[in-house]
């Protein structure tokens, strides 16, 4: 029999019948600083992770996971084409870790309307396009509908650009390309779509249309693009795919004897995933000084236990226990202190997440934070870390406070009162 877990069992029960002893508002203080602690840490954690993700797939879902283009290309979206066949899209397409293979063809353009004008990129897209990102972002219409035998004069435009030009469904739309002083040709394409991201950068500029009208205005052969996208199956890979897919695309020329320079998305926006990255070292800082106060109010609780039991203490030691079993006893009372703090602080925290995710209750400003309500992640594995973590440095950090037991005497403990 575990006598020390037996005398831990019953310190903590006479405690759980409400004896009128000191240490009761102390315990009841210290399980709750462990529940908001644990809640709090939750919470931090599945909220940056949650904004992290939302962002992250939206810069992906305007320009894929890795872009391979023509190595003589500059920044801007007036591109240089490279020559792309089925062999070298089925090529990519068996890599494995490759989701899917796309092509696509970008020109700047200007949408003029009687009363205002946009500056936009008409992103080309063909049938190999994957829309599912366009169709989660939809908020009225439909995504084009394109066709391998005609051009389709339809595009999907942004709810920034329809509300600055006050455009709506299924309103023509003129936009101009201006390729020199005497040469600035116009298409007219009906508005089918109008998608929302709440990512400003990219919705005030780009508007989807057929591959086919890029390919006309810029005066390109049939197997001409911009470039390859690739989407991958697990993002967490994407450093060691570029790494894959680099060598291969470098050293591979089309039939007009064009490089091709590979890159990630990471690489294409460094601002942007810079600034996620610096989220995870705030997150840190957060949870660390949570789990301080949390831990402070745990090792008060504790010490008054010590303190309110000198008496029992005396005369276990009487009885000839030694400090290291009466030190289990108090550390077997932390511990289950500490686990019910830590359900509550997960019921708290999973409410919370569970009612924002079904209810959006907690709105944002999408300007400034590209969400129109607080994201959630609900990643059931960074929770059990966390409460693994918890459990663990918060027992561990009760043993410094337990030394306390080896420095009352007996019989100095008879006369505590």
């Amino acid at each position: 029999m575990n006598l020390e877990l037996f005398i831990a069992k019953r310190i903590h029960s006479s405690q759980n019948k409400g004896e009128k002893r000191a240490s009761t508002p102390a315990i009841k203080i210290a399980i709750a600083g462990i529940a908001i602690g644990v809640a709090a840490m939750i919470l931090a954690l599945s909220i940056v992770v949650g904004f992290k993700t939302e962002v992250r797939n939206k810069v992906i879902g305007f320009g894929s996971h890795i872009q391979i283009t023509n190595l003589a290309n500059n920044n801007s979206y007036e591109t240089i084409p490279v020559c792309v066949d089925e062999e070298l899209k089925e090529g990519l397409q068996g890599l494995e870790g490759v989701k899917h293979v796309q092509t696509f063809s970008t020109k700047p353009g200007i949408i003029k309307t009687d009363e205002a004008f946009q500056g936009i990129v008409m992103k080309g897209v063909g049938t190999d396009y994957d829309w599912d990102f366009f169709k989660h972002n939809l908020i009225e219409g439909s995504v084009l509908n394109l066709s391998d035998t005609s051009t389709v004069n339809e595009t999907v435009i942004s709810k920034y650009i329809a509300d600055k030009l006050n455009l709506k469904l299924h309103d023509d739309i003129l936009v101009y390309f201006v390729e020199d002083a005497n040469r600035i040709p116009v298409r007219k394409l009906k508005i089918t779509g109008i998608y929302n991201t709440n990512f400003e950068d990219y919705d005030k500029l780009f508007i989807l249309a057929d591959v086919r009208h890029v390919r006309r205005l810029n005066q390109w052969d049939e197997d001409e693009v911009s470039g390859i996208e690739l989407l991958v199956d697990n993002y967490d890979q994407l450093d060691q795919m570029v790494e894959k897919v680099f060598p291969e695309m470098i050293v591979y020329r089309d039939r007009k004897e064009n490089t091709f320079l590979t890159r990630s998305i990471k690489e294409l926006n460094p601002m942007i995933f810079n600034w996620l990255e610096l989220l995870d070292m705030n997150v840190v800082v957060i949870m660390v000084l949570i789990f301080a106060i949390s831990v402070f109010t745990m090792i008060s609780g504790l010490l008054i236990i010590i303190l309110e039991r000198t008496n029992m203490i005396g005369m276990l030691k009487t009885l000839g226990a030694r400090d290291y079993n009466i030190r289990k006893v108090f550390l077997y009372v932390a511990s289950f202190l500490i686990v019910k703090g830590m359900l509550w602080g997960n019921i708290i925290a999973f409410g919370i997440m569970l009612i924002q995710d079904k209810f959006g209750l907690i709105k944002l400003d999408p300007n400034t934070y590209y969400v129109s309500e607080m994201p959630v992640d609900i990643n059931l594995f960074y929770i059990l870390l966390i409460n693994l973590a918890t459990l663990i440095l918060s027992v561990l950090a009760m043993v410094g406070p337990s030394y306390l037991i080896a420095k009352i005497s007996p019989v100095k403990a008879f006369r505590f009162e």
